[in-house]
């Protein structure tokens, strides 16, 4: 399916030929942009009947701890490594009021909340978790790839339960040396304890997205937006 692409200072926006039924907000890692996951789209091969309009917002650069304190596009800060580093609550919050904004627009633009699916990677993969297991209407979806569950001890008292059960992708790589797939099976580990369906794949990749992910993330899309 064509589209036609437009940019922003805010965001990547892809609308199809013709209307789009669904919509897929699609969340870059730290340190890249909007523009990053736009060459996915053509290889999703999504079906002419399931035409769908794809959002890649920019995050916004602010400094980034790990780094030196150096200024790069990212949802929040990142303070250390590890499971029992300080989180950036203020900017993990700031950002998922970002994302809700961007849902909210689709909804006014005539796309129920039950065709939208937040995905991300990485870091952008952190903020789709923060927004949508507390976003009040049922999603169609959550796409986290190479990511981690944000803010844990905060989600069974926040999340929404209208997105109780929402449909959750995770896929991750073995090698990853980033984001390391333990801490994307604790994560996944602790979202099934509160009940959450996760549908979860691993590849021989690293931090990164593989030929296979991208058929498994199309096959995953067409069930939730069809």
């Amino acid at each position: 399916m064509p589209h036609t692409t437009r940019e922003s200072a805010d965001a990547v926006v892809l609308t199809p030929a013709t209307a789009p039924v669904a919509t897929v907000i699609w969340l870059h890692g730290l340190g890249a942009d909007g523009f990053d996951f736009v060459p996915i789209v053509d290889e999703l091969h999504l079906p002419a009947s399931l035409p769908v309009r794809f959002i890649f917002p920019h995050a916004t650069p602010r400094p980034v701890t790990i780094n030196n304190g150096y200024v790069m596009r990212a949802w929040y800060d990142i303070k250390g490594f590890g499971p029992e580093r300080a989180e950036d609550d203020a900017g993990i919050r700031e950002s998922e009021g970002v994302v809700k904004k961007y849902i909210e627009q689709e909804i006014a633009q005539g796309i129920p909340a039950s065709k939208i699916v937040i995905a991300g990677f990485s870091q952008g993969g952190a903020i789709a978790f923060q927004t949508g297991l507390r976003y009040p209407q049922r999603l169609a979806g959550v796409m986290a790839l190479s990511t981690y569950l944000p803010l844990r001890a905060s989600v069974a008292t926040e999340a929404s339960a209208a997105n109780r059960d929402v449909p959750i992708l995770m896929c991750h790589g073995v090698h990853d040396p980033i984001v390391p797939a333990q801490l994307g099976e604790a994560s996944r580990d602790e979202l099934q304890s509160l009940g959450y369906r996760i549908e979860w794949h691993t590849y021989p990749m690293e931090h990164s997205v593989c030929l296979e992910e991208v058929t498994d993330i199309s096959h995953w899309l067409q069930a939730r937006l069809a």
